[in-house]
């Protein structure tokens, strides 16, 4: 490449020591340069006298194709650049499955009508997605981290409490203390590590509870319902009992008690300095929306 642009200089300045002020270089380095690339090529390109620089057939040929690759090369960065500062283009978002459904789907309409030259591809699974390999430009995924070669932020906090409704107290009582779940009918979640054991944590005291599980699913949104329906008690995420308990269907039972520590969602991307304005733009605006909702505040 050095000595391409030191032969377009020359014969775009029309001389060697207009090219060596051009490229910062001395008249030697750049006569050299263009030495070099015509041996290289095995073909003359500029004819030299001490009054006049002319380039021969094939070196007016060489300096039209090169000249003209490299205002393409030019607007092609150019380009690259515009866009990372414009939200537009194909976002291929990856969420999980209930989570994303339940709490971002309804906010995606909201981001199109803000980014009119976005469109986004979203795919809704629990599955492990491999953002680098699929080309997802984001991610959101809940619990540990294992790819290293991902970049997280903190999206929210994931906490779990243990809820029933107004009429399986009514005719049952509310547990006051862990072990009191023994006593109880539960909705649980198959896919809980450890299930059919609960692990609850209190500060410093953990409790763990082998409860009887009248109802096991590994879909949340059906347990949930068995517990509005009076089935039993249920452990959920705040995000994903917040309308009923917002409506007084389910009502928080061993207060201060969580299952298992809290965790993270995180919002994810490939590693890289590039960012492109589609990415950044849905970034900060996911952050933000999710940030205000009631059931983030835990």
């Amino acid at each position: 490449m050095d000595e391409i642009a030191a032969f377009l200089s020359v014969l775009g300045t029309g001389s060697f020591v207009r090219a060596a002020d051009a490229l910062g270089k001395d008249v030697s380095t750049i006569s050299r340069r263009v030495s070099a690339l015509e041996a290289r090529l095995a073909v003359r390109l500029l004819e030299r006298s001490t009054r006049k620089l002319t380039p021969t057939e094939a070196g007016a040929a060489l300096y039209e194709r090169m000249t003209a690759a490299t205002n393409a090369m030019e607007e092609g960065l150019l380009e690259v650049a515009q866009a990372g500062n414009v939200a537009k283009g194909l976002l291929r978002v990856a969420l999980p499955a209930t989570f994303g459904r339940m709490c971002i789907a309804p906010l995606l309409p909201e981001f199109l009508a803000l980014h009119p030259g976005v469109s986004i591809d979203a795919e809704f699974s629990d599955r492990y997605v491999d953002l680098i390999g699929e080309r997802f430009d984001v991610a959101i995924r809940i619990g540990e981290l294992q790819d290293s070669r991902l970049i997280s932020r903190r999206l929210m906090t994931n906490e779990r409490f243990v809820y029933a409704s107004p009429a399986y107290i009514a005719a049952h009582g509310a547990p006051q203390r862990p072990d009191d779940l023994t006593r109880h009918v539960c909705v649980a979640n198959s896919r809980f590590k450890g299930n059919p054991e609960w692990r609850l944590v209190k500060d410093a005291d953990a409790v763990a509870v082998r409860v009887d599980a009248r109802y096991t699913a590994d879909d949340p949104e059906s347990l949930i319902a068995a517990a509005v329906a009076g089935v039993g008690i249920v452990a959920g995420a705040t995000w994903l009992v917040a309308n009923p308990v917002a409506q007084g269907a389910l009502v928080p039972v061993l207060p201060g008690w969580t299952l298992g520590t809290p965790g993270t969602i995180h919002l994810l991307l490939p590693s890289g300095r590039f960012r492109a304005g589609k990415t950044r733009s849905f970034i900060d605006w996911v952050v933000a929306r999710v940030k205000a909702q009631p059931w983030a505040q835990g």
